[in-house]
C-alpha cells in the first residue's frame, strides 16, 4: 500500500503579519523618536508662522529689522533643524512601517502620511536656496512670502498627518483576499 503525499498550496500570510520583528523596547523607542521629531517639526513651523506674522504686523524700518532678525537667527538654522527633524520623522516612520502591522503601503492613512512627509521634506529642500539668499541679503526682505508659505503649508500637512495618525481612516489600500 502506498501513500501519496500531496502538498498544499502556500496560503497567504496572515493579514497582520509583521515583516520585521523588533524587540518591544526598540519599537517603542523608534515610536517615541518619531513622535518627538514630528512635534519638533511642528513647533518650528509654528514659530516660523508667528515670526513672519510679527514681521507683517510691523511697519517701515521695524518690518525690515524683524525680517533681518528672522533671516539671520531663525530661517537658516531652524529650517535646517526642521529638515533634520523631517528626515528623522521619515526614517522612523519607514522603520515603524516595516516593524508594525500597519506596514508602509497596506493602509491608506500610512501611505498618505508617508507621501506628506516626503512632500514636506522636498518643499524644505526646494525653499532652502531662496531662504539662504534672503539671509545673506541677496534677496530683498520684501520677498519673505516663501517663508510664510513654507511654514504654513508644512504646518497644515503635519497637522493633517497627525489627524491621520489618530483616526486612521480609509482602511486598506488593497482589499484582503478571502
Amino acid at each position: 500500500m502506498s501513500t501519496q503525499v500531496t502538498s498544499r498550496p502556500a496560503s497567504p500570510p496572515p493579514p497582520n503579519r509583521v515583516r520585521w520583528r523588533v524587540p518591544v523596547r526598540l519599537r517603542k523607542s523608534i515610536l517615541v523618536t518619531h513622535i518627538v521629531s514630528a512635534g519638533a517639526w511642528i513647533g518650528i513651523d509654528v514659530l516660523a508662522v508667528v515670526l513672519v506674522a510679527i514681521g507683517w504686523a510691523r511697519a517701515g524700518d521695524d518690518r525690515a529689522t524683524v525680517y533681518q532678525a528672522l533671516a539671520d537667527f531663525f530661517v537658516v538654522p531652524l529650517l535646517l533643524t526642521a529638515l533634520i527633524a523631517g528626515v528623522v520623522c521619515l526614517i522612523t516612520g519607514l522603520l515603524l512601517g516595516l516593524a508594525t502591522k500597519w506596514a508602509l503601503l497596506r493602509y491608506w492613512w500610512v501611505a498618505v502620511k508617508l507621501a506628506l512627509n516626503v512632500v514636506a521634506c522636498a518643499m524644505m529642500l526646494a525653499f532652502l536656496g531662496p531662504i539662504t539668499e534672503l539671509s545673506t541679503g541677496e534677496q530683498p526682505l520684501a520677498d519673505i512670502w516663501f517663508v510664510s508659505f513654507l511654514a504654513a503649508t508644512a504646518l497644515a500637512l503635519l497637522s493633517f498627518a497627525t489627524v491621520l495618525s489618530v483616526f486612521k481612516p480609509w482602511g486598506r489600500v488593497a482589499p484582503q483576499a478571502a
